[in-house]
């Protein structure tokens, strides 16, 4: 399971670098990474630009609309508009870094992933320090300026 989580976390650093929030995501199919996606929120000036909407959407055009063999990693629990798009594209699991206290839809604050889809398996806590820390960095530099 941590075997994928530092390619999401490298996407993450790629956000970071772009003063965006360090949400990294990678999708794996038969062993393989085929996408990758990072926040892009400011840099295109439209919200549905998060890691995993983007690391989706770049699996679909390799796959097709349905990811039912592929694995999603990300640094961060998904918000609602994510967990929404990881329930329509039937991806087989789901493998989270930090919980996210605030807008988690996959058991933190909210379980829409449970309460719409049981079929998704759902890991948590993958490398949890390392993902935490890079939305900590984030916040604390942001708050500095």
């Amino acid at each position: 399971m941590n075997k994928y989580m530092p390619y999401a976390i490298e996407e993450a650093k790629k956000a970071m670098a772009n003063d965006e929030i360090p949400v990294g995501a990678v999708i794996v199919r038969d062993g393989k990474i085929i996408a990758k996606g990072h926040n892009r929120v400011e840099e295109t000036g439209c919200v549905l630009n998060h890691a995993e909407i983007n690391a989706i959407e770049e699996a679909s055009r390799i796959c097709g609309k349905f990811l039912n063999d592929c694995e999603l990693y990300v640094t961060l629990e998904p918000c609602p508009m994510c967990t929404g798009a990881i329930i329509n594209s039937r991806l087989k699991r789901l493998y989270i870094g930090a919980a996210e206290p605030n807008s988690g839809s996959c058991g933190t604050k909210l379980d829409i992933i449970r309460d719409f889809n049981h079929s998704i398996e759902v890991y948590h806590g993958i490398m949890e320090s390392k993902c935490a820390e890079l939305m900590k960095d984030f916040f604390e530099k942001l708050r500095k300026k």
